[in-house]
Parts: C-alpha cells; structure tokens; sequence
C-alpha cells in the first residue's frame, strides 16, 4: 500500500528560527531515496508504510538528540495500487481547473 505522508518536525526549544535543525530533517528525507517534495510547512514523503515511517523516526531520533521538547504533526494519506500521488494529485487538480476553465479570483 502506498502511503503519502506531510511530516511537519521541529524543536521548541531552539528559538525562533529553528532551521538548522529542519534541515537536518530534510537530509534525512532526501537521503532516504523516497520521493518527497519540500513545503514551506513541511515535508510530503511517498513510499510504501514501513519505509515512510522509518524515515519519520530517524527524523525524530535525529532531533532527540539534541532537543528537549520536539513538535511533530503527521497526516496520511494511504492508497492501494496508487504511485507518484506526489505529483499525480496536484496535476489531477490542475487539469480540472484547465477543463472547468476556473480563474483566479485576483485576475478578475
């Protein structure tokens, strides 16, 4: 089963700027081979159950190690026979607006 995941992790006890240590979380992502996408409030990770969690507890070890007091919100989105819904839902929501001809309201 295919699972699409948006991690959002940090600490809350660094600081106001806390990415250094979000960059560290996105090294592991990366690093773990799974397609994922960078947001401006986390994280999508694409990839079968075990891999994908695998990936969100070495981020959690990865922050433990040094933080005291650690922020994580995780939705899932779980899928049989699906792939690439990383991109596959945003070009699906895409070609709808093309068909139904729907503009943006700030260009009327």
């Amino acid at each position: 089963m295919s699972v699409l995941v948006e991690l959002t992790m940090f600490p809350m006890d660094k600081g106001v700027s806390v990415s250094p240590y979000v960059a560290r979380i996105v090294k592991i992502i990366r690093d773990s081979g799974l397609s994922c996408k960078l947001g401006p409030m986390g994280s999508c990770i694409e990839g079968d159950w075990e891999d994908v969690m695998l990936v969100v507890g070495d981020c959690y070890r990865e922050l433990e190690k040094d933080c005291d007091r650690i922020y994580m919100m995780m939705k899932a989105d779980c899928r049989k026979n699906a792939q690439d819904r990383l991109n596959g839902k945003i070009k699906s929501v895409e070609e709808k607006l093309k068909l139904n001809k729907i503009s943006d309201p700030k260009e009327a």
